[in-house]
């Protein structure tokens, strides 16, 4: 048997949920096109009879703007320290620049042995992948490097099986019927805070933040849960409303769906929108919506 945990590092919207996702073969992170979408290292844990592998997913590392940005830097820094490999993930349709090696040398050259999952090959020429990697090697990137498409599930099984090797010998460190170290209360408020991003325009998505009130689930079964949704600015709050409240429907009820998925139940869900104003600053602020502590 052969168990252990797994970094997964790499910069903002690399693609770094949707891989950890399929490999698990549950959705444990919320994911979408918007750097930012991954703000806590959440666990995913894939277990078979031969190895268990634990996914760490972490978020997006770029230059912070903010407390919070700069809580999520270290978050993803702390998690590449505490494993037993490094998976850094690169999103090869965006091509390798100097500041990508850079980042992975970074890693590359720590005591934790690393690999680089070169993804979204679905969506580049084929031609360019031998030419990024050469480039990489040649850089001085000498760790094995793993050209995947999540979204087609090109490769996945071999990277799987590449990882399984990778751990070390031991027992199962999670119970085999955990898929993540998340509670259903934090995928909950992960899956509202999801369907704002799929949503809504660029700004207004980064300043939102989750606020569970009521979770609860009652006699007849179904699930009574009441939030917040907190945003930065008066003008931020007017769009996810809407006219005549028709945003705000609109996206509870996309949310509201998924919910009931996770859950197995009915959801009742009542939604408010409220305006703490640079609240990504303000680090009582950041304690109360679950960002303080690490």
């Amino acid at each position: 048997m052969k168990s252990g945990f797994i970094g997964v590092i790499g910069k903002a919207n690399a693609g770094k949920s949707t891989l950890i996702n399929v490999l698990v073969g549950e959705k444990v992170s919320i994911v979408s096109p918007k750097p930012q979408t991954t703000r806590d290292a959440i666990m995913g844990v894939l277990t078979k009879p031969d190895y268990q592998i634990v996914f760490v997913d972490t978020p997006g590392i770029y230059k912070a703007k903010n407390r919070l940005s700069d809580m999520m830097s270290k978050t993803a820094e702390t998690a590449a320290k505490d494993v037993d490999f490094i998976l850094f993930v690169h999103d090869g349709h965006g091509g390798i620049s100097d500041e990508d090696i850079a980042l992975m040398k970074r890693f590359q050259c720590g005591e934790i042995p690393m690999a680089v999952a070169y993804t979204k090959i679905d969506i580049m020429p084929k031609e360019n992948i031998l030419g990024d990697v050469k480039k990489l090697y040649e850089s001085g990137i000498t760790c094995d490097i793993l050209p995947v498409s999540a979204r087609k599930y090109t490769n996945v099984s071999k990277l799987e099986a590449y990882l399984a090797d990778k751990m070390p010998v031991g027992e199962k460190v999670i119970p085999e019927d955990m898929v993540t170290d998340k509670s259903e209360r934090f995928m909950i408020s992960e899956i509202m805070r999801e369907k704002i991003l799929l949503k809504f325009g660029q700004e207004v998505p980064h300043g939102i933040a989750i606020v569970i009130n009521i979770f609860e689930k009652n006699e007849n079964g179904v699930y009574e849960i009441n939030l917040d949704i907190v945003c930065e600015k008066q003008n931020h709050k007017s769009i996810l409303i809407g006219k005549q409240g028709k945003a705000i429907k609109e996206v509870s009820s996309f949310a509201r769906r998924d919910m009931e998925k996770l859950l197995g139940a009915k959801v009742f869900l009542t939604t408010y929108v409220k305006v703490k104003e640079d609240w990504r600053n303000r680090p009582n602020l950041l304690k109360d919506f679950g960002y303080g502590e690490n």
